[in-house]
């Protein structure tokens, strides 16, 4: 392909739920052997994610609670804080395009720590700013189009109750999700946490182990579903959060070239991602009420912080890894 059509398929992935990283795979592989060659670039980019992923949940389920390991995994959770305070920075300045924004963005933060459920207020906030936007630039009824895509899986994947459940909720969130991968655990805190299926603790744990492995952080869904039904949920919850991007991605590539010249397609993105970044500050204040209980945890965040933050970043691996090491060590004091 060329560069332009190249750009236009990026432009694409930010229009439709789901890990941008993933979705341009699946684009790409549908440009070199169309329906076929989408499925085995989106497989084979997931998979190997998938299989260190559940690894690591497998490691987790057996040694997470050992006295050895707890000081590891002490260290781990402020330097995800420090991760996530980083991609709300880099994501909020290009979210905050205009005041009306701001002004948006700050309302689903409230909203949001108000315990408004974080789907409800990211959809919501994106009608709101489709209606604007549209309605200030005074589009006519016909300049109006409004993209719903009913998306009906059957709910037989496995025999199990359980898994079945998880891969509900899985396919949920991945049928609405926006913008960066950790937009996840916005959603995963609304679904799993404030529903006591996993503790908040839980959750930190696994965007923890999420980090370490290469591929699409949705993987870190792998690990979540093998904590709530073993091996067959997280298979259930690795399909449902990856199956709404293979559809949207079969059904949108075609329409590529219309959807980047559609203004109300872009006031509707421009509205999601603000909300997106409001609702992950919420989430970030509350994990970091739960994680910053002594002031071992608050140096390692204030350390990870400037790291991830400075001219020379380490990465998230190497932070998460830092973390870890720092929070074996000033336990031992």
């Amino acid at each position: 392909m060329d560069s332009q059509h190249f750009l236009d398929l990026m432009g694409a992935t930010n229009l439709i739920p789901g890990p941008n990283s993933t979705e341009m795979t699946m684009h790409c592989g549908h440009e070199r052997a169309g329906a076929a060659g989408l499925f085995v670039a989106g497989s084979c980019f997931i998979f190997p994610a998938v299989v260190i992923t559940l690894i690591f949940a497998y490691l987790y389920t057996e040694y997470g609670h050992l006295p050895a390991v707890e000081p590891f995994i002490f260290g781990i959770k402020p330097a995800v804080l420090a991760i996530i305070a980083a991609a709300v920075i880099k994501l909020g300045k290009k979210a905050l395009k205009s005041t009306e924004l701001a002004i948006l963005g700050a309302m689903v933060l409230i909203a949001a720590l108000c315990g408004i459920h974080e789907v409800q207020a990211l959809l919501v906030a994106g009608l709101i700013g489709t209606l604007y936007f549209s309605s200030k630039q005074q589009f006519t009824k016909q300049n109006v189009l409004w993209p719903f895509i009913l998306l009906q899986v059957p709910t037989t994947l496995s025999t199990s109750i359980a898994s079945s459940k998880v891969f509900l909720t899985f396919l949920k969130v991945g049928a609405i999700l926006y913008g960066s991968g950790y937009v996840l655990f916005a959603y995963l805190d609304a679904e799993l946490v404030t529903s006591g299926l996993i503790t908040r603790q839980e959750l930190i744990d696994a965007i923890a182990v999420g980090q370490f492995t290469p591929g699409p952080v949705l993987s870190t869904a792998t690990f979540i579903g093998y904590q709530l039904a073993g091996f067959w949920g997280a298979l259930a919850a690795t399909i449902g959060i990856f199956l709404p991007s293979f559809l949207f991605v079969w059904i949108c590539n075609p329409l590529v070239p219309k959807m980047r010249q559609s203004k109300l397609l872009s006031y509707f993105l421009d509205s999601v991602n603000v909300a997106a970044v409001a609702i992950m500050l919420a989430v970030l204040l509350d994990m970091g009420r739960d994680t910053l209980v002594n002031w071992q945890a608050i140096l390692i965040a204030i350390l990870a912080i400037a790291a991830t933050l400075g001219p020379k970043k380490p990465g998230a691996v190497l932070t998460v890894l830092g973390g870890a090491v720092l929070g074996w060590i000033l336990l031992q004091f």
